[in-house]
């Protein structure tokens, strides 16, 4: 195996997703359950094991960086990588530098995953005007104009939306959010307008907001979305120019060897 490949950590509120990296490109990856009640020999030996699912070896690991939302899961984290490999782990925007002037009122309070798909968006896109869309457990819009991270919105995510009526109805029947074409129409059946109603209403939903951002940032914007829900948002949305499933990845993956040059 290559002998710059890092750990890759994107922990978010219900899964964190591990992946491998070299300089160049993101390797495989897996997700498991955020579990912050772990032990760092437990989530050590996980990473262990997906290595050698992977065909890693641990020595093969030179490094990690780590995107979290959930600081109790960072000194576990850390403590594994110490533990089982021979390297150690850097968290963003902490001790990874991200090439961006935070502009937030308080620069604090803004999540390392909001900051490192910003970062990754300004990375790969040409436009002054940039808004990342981030289909996770929230649905965030982040906007980034020049070198500047000019805050975002955060809005209710697809599948909390799913769970919050699957939990309050007792009738509703099971939502897939497949829908059987690209054109709106009336629901035939419950199951129908629910997944209409959630697809096309998440897809208006991200094309009335980037447009009124759009206005407030001035000039042409380019739209960037990622996250689980991505793709098949964008197959009915029109404000959508790309999708990018591993952006936050790639930022991660960017930032740390930036900083190594």
């Amino acid at each position: 195996m290559s002998s710059e490949t890092i750990l890759l950590f994107d922990v978010g509120n219900t899964n964190t997703k591990i992946g491998f990296s070299t300089r160049d490109k993101i390797g495989p990856s897996f997700t498991l359950p955020t579990d912050p009640g772990g032990t760092a020999d437990s989530w050590g030996l996980k990473l262990v094991e997906i290595c050698r699912v992977a065909g890693y070896s641990n020595e093969d690991i030179i490094g990690g960086a780590v995107s979290s939302v959930v600081p109790p899961m960072n000194p576990i984290l850390k403590r594994a990588v110490e533990r089982f490999f021979p390297c150690e782990l850097r968290f963003a925007p902490d001790s990874i530098p991200l090439a961006l002037n935070n502009k937030y009122e308080r620069p604090w309070e803004v999540g390392a995953d909001r900051l490192v798909t910003a970062f990754a968006g300004r990375q790969i896109s040409d436009s002054e005007n940039l808004i990342v869309v981030d289909f996770g457990t929230a649905t965030t819009f982040d906007c980034v104009v020049g070198m500047d991270y000019m805050g975002g919105l955060i809005c209710p995510g697809v599948l909390s939306s799913t769970k919050a009526l699957a939990s309050g109805t007792a009738k509703l029947p099971h939502i897939s959010l497949e829908i059987e074409c690209d054109t709106i129409r009336p629901g035939k059946s419950t199951a129908d307008s629910l997944n209409q109603g959630l697809i096309f209403g998440f897809a208006a939903m991200v094309e009335g907001l980037s447009e009124r951002l759009g206005k407030t940032l001035g000039g042409e914007v380019e739209l960037i979305a990622t996250g689980g829900f991505a793709s098949k948002i964008a197959e009915v949305c029109q404000a959508i120019d790309r999708v990018e499933p591993t952006l936050l990845l790639d930022g991660l993956r960017m930032a740390w060897f930036g900083s190594e040059k």
